[in-house]
């Protein structure tokens, strides 16, 4: 037997018994002829005492024992004299008087050292290459049992609620999710491709159809995306939901206490900012926007943006009036106490104006009741007095002004308050803020074709209104039952009303400069399923290692994963990407085109 008990366990009811534990040599360390050895596994460290005068054999093993070697020792619980007891370890009131010694495996000197102490000095790629050893760092083991614990509850919670979990396809087909498809080739069919699926969108849908009313799915999800704090590179995993014969409200009712519960159990943090109802908050996506600059506000803390464009429009300030000819907009956003920003400080802020898209950002402060503005002599002090005023300025108060058209004017506003609210210190990590954003628009303007219109959101959600709105609304006035759940400024759950209707579809799409036959091409299994009695179904997607990051404030998505990519896309331990032979690619048809260095 290689353990009868782990290193985690002992104390002081097992005194005198005959113990066998396995583990890791955390340490090893030969005091005044006595041999003292931390042995750890994942459950905990447990002090062993090898004594030379009583057994020379299992001292001469122990005196070369090294960190980090795998080792079984047997002997007997003992209890620690009082004065050498160790309050801060579980197993810190007994060691274990070693009667023999077994190497299990020995290990070669560590590329950098495993204690949490002094993981940080050494670099993530390093980390990376040997993340099996990073791996033994009780820190990252625990990441990694929350996470287990969390899909553990959701499914406690999904069929306590009478839903079902169903395994969709990893191979599939693209879909436009927004993201760039992982393409997988056919061999069975050369030239053709699989692609590993962005959701799991379409099939939950064709469960729907399929008489499944309650879906859910712990599901991976694959997209060629740059990394970023809240994104892991490549694949993720989200909590896949969907309902037949629902109204946005029933998710919200499904939702909520799901939220509220997963708060309790997986963090410390309080929930912020119910309603007198108990419900969470709900903010439009135009809203949201004005009020706050982006569609994911973080609500542990005020600062709200507010409009002053028709103030502004006949102000004498020559930036605010050019903008609202040009149809643009002047928003301003107060600081509660932002007045101590140094010239330095403002001149970074600035920066992360024009970063955002702004020309430059002009500000306005009261200090000591002195009125402190680059442009102040641009205005009257009427006109000045008035804008302090519109503002709520008070004494100790900075106002930030953006003027150029809406949309940048919100990027700028959204980055300026967050940044704010860092340096005064307004983020409550002791909160959790939840909030719905509902109302997002339909269409908007693409990326990547100027001028042209294509999906604001996702391409499979019903259009407020219907058949109706699409035919006689201007693509840009169409608002989607789409909503975000927002979490301390983070979005970490889309969902939305499926449209399942093939002529509202067909239409969606169209607006979108999609015809019938390219719909049909792409989207033809769902359209044709639909057309054989579909319900009225919604559902929406929560992304688990966002979740969990966010409630416990850890500082990567990725230590969330046991094996994640490096920023750059790769897998430093494995070496992948890789090339791969020629057999294997003729085989697939397929021929690599060097790329132009």
């Amino acid at each position: 037997m290689l353990r009868t008990n782990t290193c985690g366990e002992l104390n002081s009811t097992h005194v005198g018994q005959e113990v066998t534990l396995s583990g890791w040599v955390n340490s090893a360390r030969n005091l005044g002829g006595l041999i003292f050895i931390d042995l750890r596994d994942r459950y905990g460290v447990t002090q062993a005492k090898v004594d030379p005068a009583v057994n020379k054999a299992a001292a001469e093993i122990g005196e070369k024992l090294h960190s980090e070697w795998v080792i079984k020792i047997k002997g007997t619980v003992a209890a620690r004299p009082t004065e050498m007891q160790n309050k801060k370890m579980a197993t810190g009131d007994i060691e274990v008087i070693v009667s023999e010694i077994e190497v299990l495996s020995e290990a070669q000197t560590m590329p950098f050292e495993l204690s949490e102490e002094k993981s940080g000095e050494a670099n993530e790629a390093l980390r990376l290459k040997y993340r099996f050893l990073d791996l033994r760092r009780p820190k990252l083991q625990k990441m990694l049992a929350v996470k287990d614990q969390f899909i553990t509850y959701c499914r406690e919670y999904f069929h306590g609620q009478d839903f079902i979990e169903v395994q969709t396809p990893i191979l599939a087909n693209s879909s436009p999710e927004g993201a760039r498809d992982f393409l997988v080739p056919s061999r069975l069919y050369p030239g053709k491709f699989y692609a590993l699926p962005q959701a799991p969108q379409q099939f939950k849908q064709l469960l729907m159809v399929g008489g499944l009313d309650k879906y859910f799915q712990i599901a991976p999800c694959f997209r060629d995306e740059d990394p970023r704090m809240d994104r892991a590179y490549g694949e993720f995993y989200q909590l896949d939901i969907e309902m037949s014969f629902v109204e946005q409200e029933d998710i919200f009712s499904l939702m909520e206490p799901f939220a509220i519960n997963i708060t309790k159990k997986f963090s410390t943090k309080k929930v912020f900012g119910l309603l007198d109802t108990g419900r969470f908050k709900r903010l439009s996506w135009r809203e949201s926007m004005d009020k706050y600059g982006v569609d994911k506000p973080d609500l542990r803390f005020d600062l709200e943006i507010i409009d002053i464009s028709a103030s502004a429009a006949t102000s004498g300030f020559s930036v605010f009036e050019e903008a609202i000819k040009n149809n643009g907009v002047v928003h301003a956003l107060k600081i509660d106490g932002g007045a101590k920003f140094s010239r330095k400080e403002i001149d970074e802020f600035t920066e992360i104006a024009k970063k955002r898209g702004g020309k430059g950002l002009a500000y306005l402060s009261v200090k000591e009741g002195n009125i402190a503005s680059p442009f102040a002599k641009f205005l009257t002090p009427e006109k000045l007095a008035a804008l302090v005023n519109e503002c709520s300025t008070k004494d100790g108060d900075i106002v930030f002004f953006a003027a150029d058209a809406w949309r940048t004017v919100c990027n700028v506003l959204g980055a300026i308050r967050n940044e704010a609210a860092l340096r005064l210190g307004l983020k409550d990590n002791s909160l959790a803020s939840w909030v719905w954003i509902v109302d997002f628009p339909m269409y908007d303007y693409s990326d990547i074709e100027e001028g042209r219109i294509d999906f604001g959101h996702n391409p499979f959600s019903m259009p407020q209104g219907g058949l109706k709105s699409l035919k006689e609304k201007k693509p840009l006035d169409i608002l989607a039952y789409q909503f975000d759940l927002v979490l301390n400024g983070f979005e970490v759950s889309s969902g939305a009303i499926r449209n399942h209707e093939p002529e509202i579809m067909y239409e969606a799409f169209k607006i979108a400069g999609y015809d019938k036959s390219e719909v049909e091409k792409r989207f033809g299994g769902m359209i044709n399923a639909f057309s054989y009695g579909a319900p009225p179904h919604g559902g929406n997607a929560p992304g688990i290692d966002r979740i969990l990051m966010i409630l416990n404030d850890w500082d990567s998505i990725r230590d969330i994963y046991a094996f994640p990519k490096a920023s750059n896309g790769q897998d430093l331990m494995m070496d992948s990407p890789s090339e791969v032979y020629d057999n294997q690619l003729n085989e697939l048809a397929i021929t690599v085109k060097k790329a132009k260095k």
